[in-house]
């Protein structure tokens, strides 16, 4: 079995249901993704995880409607503000990135969806500084608000993962962003299908 993980099921309204796929809305933001899906994967055996759903994108990296595989996340404004390291007792240190699973990407190479790095915000951006100094720090392609934490989850649970945004808006200036759920929602359908069919016999 393979769960699919979304922050909401209207994420996946254009996602037809298969039998060998289990969706699972975990709720919008990081805490409840990473503990919705740490709970899936205590309850039963998957083979895989896949996070799917709607993400902004920094411009010029991707253009509303299309859609995207995202290789590295980062949980974004974990630690010191400004970015300094954070030294912590006993050598502890703070995980903030997670990658998806290589294998399960190499499976996907020929699927026609790029690369893309991403980082997990707990506020949606709204202004233009706030998007350049999150691509300064990052090296943000696109904007979502679970992909770190499913990532996270799934690799404490030793589950392969992987994440499929399809591209809503644009980070930054609200009145910017031509916010097209839609096109997102239909993008993220298209690209799942794609992975689900090269991930499953």
């Amino acid at each position: 079995m393979i769960l699919v993980v979304c922050a909401l099921l209207p994420e996946l309204r254009y996602f037809k249901q298969r039998p060998d796929v289990e969706v699972f809305a975990c709720g919008v933001g990081p805490v409840e993704a990473a503990l919705g899906t740490a709970r899936k994967l205590a309850l039963g055996p998957y083979e895989f995880v896949v996070n799917a759903g709607i993400a902004g994108a920094f411009r010029p990296h991707a253009r509303i409607g299309e859609a995207v595989l995202v290789a590295l996340e980062t949980l974004a404004d974990l630690g010191l503000e400004g970015g300094a390291p954070l030294e912590l007792p006993g050598g502890a240190t703070l995980i903030e990135r997670e990658r998806a699973h290589a294998g399960l990407l190499a499976r996907c190479a020929d699927c026609g969806l790029p690369t893309a790095t991403g980082i997990t915000v707990s506020q949606v951006t709204t202004t233009a500084a706030t998007a350049q100094r999150l691509v300064r720090r990052y090296g943000a392609h696109i904007e979502s608000m679970e992909g770190f934490s499913v990532l996270r989850a799934a690799a404490v649970a030793q589950v392969p993962a992987l994440e499929v945004r399809g591209i809503s808006n644009y980070v930054g200036d609200r009145d910017q962003s031509e916010w097209d759920f839609a096109a997102g929602a239909r993008a993220t359908a298209v690209a799942l299908d794609a992975v689900l069919d090269r991930l499953t016999p």
